[in-house]
This record gives C-alpha cells, structure tokens and sequence, in this order.
C-alpha cells in the first residue's frame, strides 16, 4: 500500500479525488459468500497471534477489519460510479479477493471483493450485465466459482498456466457461455498477452454488453514480480486498461470500477498502478 500511495504522489495524478474506504458490515459479504462461510471468517479473527486457514493464507489481528474497509471501499466506488459522480474509480486495498469462493478462503483471500462489488451493481442499481474482467496472473478461481452459473455476470481472465491455484482454467465456458479464459504460458510477454486479449476477451466482451466494467487488477504479470513469469510491462497494463475503457465508452457509459489484486514486487507494483491510473485518467 505505501508503494501504491508514492507512486499516486506524482503530480500528474494531483487531480484524482481520493476518498477513505468505508468499513461494511460483514453481513455485506453475504451478497456471494453463505452467511455461515461468513460467520465463520469472523469468528476466526484472532485477537493476537495468527490464525492459519492453509498454507498461504492466515488472519492476524487486523485482517477482519481490513476486509471489511476493502469491501466498502469497492462498494463505494460502485457507488460513485453509478451514481455519475465520477467516470472511473480505483480502489487501492489489501489483501485481494479473486481466489476466495463461494464457500473456501485460499490464495491470500477471505473475501471476493470484486464479486461483491459486481453484485452490489446488482442489487442496488439494477445492472443487468456486469463484466468481471482479470488481469492477476493467476487465475480467480474463486471469481469464476461464484458466477459459474450466471447468465447476468461475464468472467474473463488472462493468467498464466500451469500456476496457482492449479485449475485447469482454459476452455471453461460457464452453463450460460459467460465465462472467458485465456491462459498463457510462462514468457509469454508482452505480444501474445495483447493478442490474447484481443482476440479472445474483448469479442466476447462487446457482444455481452455490460452495463459496467469491474476489473479484477492484479499486476503480477509485471516481469520484476517474484512469483511469475508472463513478463509484462507497465505499458502492457495501461494498453489493456484503455482497451476495456473503449468497451465501458461503447456500452456502459464508460463506467468502469478497477479493485487492486495482486502484486508482489514493489517497484513494478508501483510502475504498474502508476500506468494503470494513467489510462483511466484518459491519457
């Protein structure tokens, strides 16, 4: 987060309004996960120590109440959105979302935020078709585990393959044809990336129509990043970002919510977010 926070002190980036995330209540989180999936997640929150779920991930003390910020956060920037209050937001938060499922916390994620957000679109401003697209180098599992069976929500991801989770995540079409994987493999770069998601994500983006544009933002396909090897560049980021915005112009009014996931180096962390935020600020 202080990575993210020096690179949008440039002074190129002094005209976004920024904006504390709200805490929600956990209750909120129930709009994906089962209320007692969400039970239990609080009542794991320990009061000192760690509490371990698996190998990767564990709560300490302060990560209830993080999430809780996360998911208000994401939901406010919806707000802000729908609501016309600004054309785009940006949501900078820990820890990310997209391998947490219906039901399994895994992958450094308790909760789902960016499908939170995508229902809250839903439920409290009648979006009809909402597009969920991810750019984490690894595959939001827990992403397309919630909206597998969803006529009304269009998943699409580019990551690498074989990774973490280990799904097979490449020919999956969801039952309503609403799921969109296209995996890459390891060096792939920047070249078949680009033409990955030109040939494979944004068609079928254009043909759904959604009303607004989530974007599941992990940047650790960024070639400094230790835990991948895709080996993109920030200009890769900004290119996929204007390219969404054009869909967002053509069906959506541009209205796009972009929700932090992934990103491990610090440096290409911030080059990336910095590029990132570029493109959604029109340049």
């Amino acid at each position: 987060m202080q990575a993210v926070e020096r690179a949008l002190e440039d002074e190129r980036f002094a005209a976004l309004v920024r904006c504390h995330a709200p805490k929600a209540e956990a209750s909120v989180a129930e709009l994906v996960h089962p209320a007692s999936y969400v039970e239990t997640i609080v009542a794991a929150s320990p009061d000192e120590g760690f509490f371990q779920i698996d190998g990767d991930t564990l709560m300490s003390p302060g990560s209830l109440n993080t999430c809780l910020h996360a998911i208000g956060g994401s939901n406010h920037a919806v707000d802000a959105v729908m609501k016309g209050e600004c054309a785009n937001a940006f949501v900078a938060m820990r820890p990310p979302g997209h391998h947490a499922e219906r039901d399994r916390a895994m992958g450094f994620c308790l909760f789902n935020h960016a499908a939170i957000a995508v229902r809250h679109a839903q439920k409290a401003f009648g979006a009809t078709r909402v597009a969920l697209v991810d750019f984490d180098v690894h595959h939001g599992n827990g992403s397309q585990d919630i909206f597998w069976a969803d006529k009304t929500v269009m998943y699409a991801s580019t990551h690498q393959m074989p990774l973490f989770p280990g799904s097979g995540a490449t020919g999956e079409r969801g039952d309503h044809d609403t799921i969109v994987n296209a995996p890459l493999k390891a060096f792939d770069g920047s070249e078949l990336f680009r033409e990955a998601f030109e040939a494979r994500i944004l068609p079928r983006l254009d043909a759904f129509a959604p009303d607004l544009i989530v974007i599941s933002a992990g940047f650790d396909a960024h070639k400094l990043d230790p835990l991948a090897n895709i080996q993109l560049d920030e200009a890769d980021f900004g290119w996929a970002t204007r390219r969404l915005m054009e869909v967002a112009d053509r069906h959506a009014g541009g209205r796009v919510v972009s929700i932090l996931e992934g990103g491990y180096s610090l440096d290409g962390l911030a080059r990336s977010v910095a590029a990132h935020m570029d493109a959604l600020m029109g340049r």
